[in-house]
């Protein structure tokens, strides 16, 4: 396999479980700026599809087999419900890529009763504002700490 296409293998699968370690390894690589932000959208995009579709019976299983008592009303899950009161579906997509990760963002959003159209809609759309925007931000910056 050559070591380009492992390169942008690499970008797509840490996108898939963290989204912002896409840009900053494509970066690290110095692929090019397109690349990186369509490998990094692919990898964010396919855990968007997985966790949408089954995200509620994995949810399910996973209580099944922990079967813990979580208590319901807690100071996390309050701000949750906030954020997702005051910013609904997109509020939740936009902050995805930069503070959660692709599973936890969508799982969020699929458990507060998001559509699915929705769902793929915002997330592909914060997806590329943020892939563009972090994959050149991650190259000034790598520029500019390997001048110093």
């Amino acid at each position: 396999m050559p070591p380009e296409l492992v390169k942008y293998i690499m970008v797509y699968l840490i996108s898939t479980v963290k989204f912002i370690g896409g840009p900053g390894l494509g970066a690290a690589y110095d692929l090019p700026l397109a690349g990186t932000a369509i490998m990094t959208i692919l990898g964010m995009m396919t855990s968007v599809t997985v966790i949408t579709f089954f995200g509620i019976q994995l949810r399910a299983w996973l209580i099944s087999k922990i079967k813990v008592k979580r208590k319901i009303f807690t100071k996390r899950n309050r701000r949750i419900v906030k954020l997702w009161r005051a910013y609904g579906e997109f509020g939740v997509a936009f902050l995805t890529p930069v503070f959660f990760s692709p599973i936890v963002g969508t799982l969020l959003i699929t458990m507060l009763g998001g559509k699915r159209k929705k769902v793929f809609i915002y997330m592909l759309i914060c997806a590329v504002f943020w892939a563009f925007t972090l994959t050149a931000l991650s190259e000034v910056l790598l520029d500019f700490f390997l001048k110093a």
